[in-house]
């Protein structure tokens, strides 16, 4: 028998809850550890849509990369989606675990497979975790063996992202070689991309200003969309997780989706 315990042992093996930021909210937020998991959904957000299908396929546990809660609860009711989602999933039984920042950081987490998806070489931490055994840290940075055009890498991220549509800051034809990528919403890393010599930053999404900044810095930007960024690697969890747990129903939610859609 499979137990929640047991896949959390799993995912902190995989994206130890130490690599998480200070402010985020990782683990198992909800649920029994002894209870047994006889089928298990990943998906990106718990939302109305992914809940009612974890609900609906039977689901004992979901593994949701952004956390719910999320930011600290006084009450839980209906009054709020949060306190509504929750209520629904802990009515019906479904734990959920988080790994949200701990697996962008992991030696095999989003960053780590968003760089090596890229054919990015030398792959290093882009702001590493002061005194990490294992060497580990925030984003990622790593070199083409060959300069590349920010058109050509954006072709190497349709591929490997299938976005609905990307944003660019920069000139479509220029070279660069030396590249960050942080998933998600990570402009905060432009800095630390410029202060390592990095030509280019691969995110999910960021603000105006932050765009205005790298315009100034000669840092580019390719923007894939937060979805985009983040949603491959739900998907590629499940396999892994089916291979650890054979004996458990596990799939990639099929009902969420990006809530923003790119209008001509």
């Amino acid at each position: 028998m499979t137990t929640v315990q047991d896949v959390c042992d799993f995912l902190e093996a995989l994206a130890p809850c130490r690599l998480a930021e200070s402010w985020d909210n990782v683990g198992l937020l909800v649920g029994e550890r002894q209870r047994a998991v006889s089928a298990l959904m990943t998906c990106l957000t718990v939302t109305p849509a992914s809940a009612g299908e974890a609900i609906r396929d039977g689901a004992s546990l979901v593994v949701a990369h952004h956390p719910l809660p999320f930011r600290p609860l006084k009450r839980l009711t209906s009054d709020t989606t949060p306190g509504r989602l929750l209520l629904q999933l802990i009515g019906a039984g479904v734990s959920i675990y988080s790994p949200h920042t701990a697996f962008d950081s992991a030696g095999t987490g989003i960053n780590q497979r968003l760089a090596e998806g890229l054919g990015l070489g030398d792959v290093v931490p882009l702001v590493p975790r002061e005194g990490d055994p294992q060497g580990l840290g925030a984003a990622r940075r790593g070199v083409f063996r060959q300069p590349q055009t920010l058109e050509a890498i954006a072709a190497r991220l349709r591929q490997l992202l299938s976005p609905r549509g990307m944003q660019l800051v920069g000139e479509p034809l220029s070279l660069v070689r030396r590249v960050a990528v942080a998933c998600g919403s990570a402009g905060e890393f432009l800095e630390a991309a410029g202060q390592a010599d990095c030509e280019l930053l691969v995110t999910g999404e960021t603000s105006f200003h932050t765009c205005l900044e790298a315009q100034a810095t000669g840092v580019a930007l390719l923007l894939t969309g937060h979805y985009a960024s983040e949603r491959f690697a739900v998907e590629r969890l499940a396999d892994e997780l089916s291979r650890a747990f054979p004996a458990v129903r596990i799939w990639a939610s099929r009902e969420e989706s990006d809530p923003l859609t790119w209008m001509a």
